[in-house]
């Protein structure tokens, strides 16, 4: 049985491995993020609450598939439940939620560019059967998106992490706070990730957007 999902909290949690996810890149449905300035509640159902859809949110970035951001969210706040302390004042428990989610979508991306021979010939076939009246401009989209993938799977996890916060709204503070850096050198570090990302980019597909 999966873990119960949306409104049951934790009452099902336990491990399930996740399946092969889809990034989305399209910056729709920006994520109204910004971490709480209060401690919250001990009470894990209160976490479950203030946390999920956001978590969710986040990892409908990463995984560019809602049931799938679910499970992953789900995964995510099922493994808090094994940590107590972060539970506790200054256990950093937003940090630790937000940096586990990314591990939890990138592990997955990582699975999914191994694959990504069989989904490109999937999804070229499923657009040539399609009625959309633009294929072509889904086809481009999509190739788009599957490239974007595979730069960031092959990217430091440091580097990805920062592009997706960045990517997800995340301020500056937020983005140093969930990744434990120091804020005045996330500037300096996001220039050099994206960097990175165009350089892996340009190596793989050449300079062409």
């Amino acid at each position: 049985m999966k873990a119960e999902q949306r409104h049951s909290g934790f009452l099902y949690c336990h491990k399930h491995s996740p399946a092969v996810v889809i990034l989305t890149v399209d910056g729709s449905d920006h994520i109204p993020l910004s971490l709480p300035g209060s401690a919250l509640d001990a009470n894990p159902e209160d976490v479950y609450r203030v946390q999920y859809q956001r978590l969710v949110a986040l990892l409908v970035r990463i995984t560019g598939e809602r049931g799938q951001a679910e499970e992953l969210a789900s995964e995510t706040l099922c493994r808090l439940l094994a940590r107590p302390a972060l539970l506790r004042p200054g256990g950093n428990l937003e940090g630790w939620l937000y940096r586990t989610a990314m591990n939890l979508g990138l592990d997955a991306l990582k699975l999914r560019v191994r694959r990504t021979h069989y989904e490109r010939a999937a999804g070229v076939e499923a657009l040539r059967a399609s009625p959309a009246a633009n294929p072509l401009d889904n086809l481009l989209r999509a190739e788009r998106q599957q490239r974007v993938r595979r730069v960031l799977a092959l990217l430091k996890p440091s580097d990805a992490r920062l592009l997706l916060l960045r990517h997800a709204g995340f301020s500056y503070q937020e983005a140093a706070e969930v990744l434990k850096i120091n804020p005045a050198s996330v500037g300096k570090l996001l220039a050099r990730s994206m960097a990175a990302f165009e350089k892996r980019y340009a190596e793989l597909y050449g300079s062409e957007s």
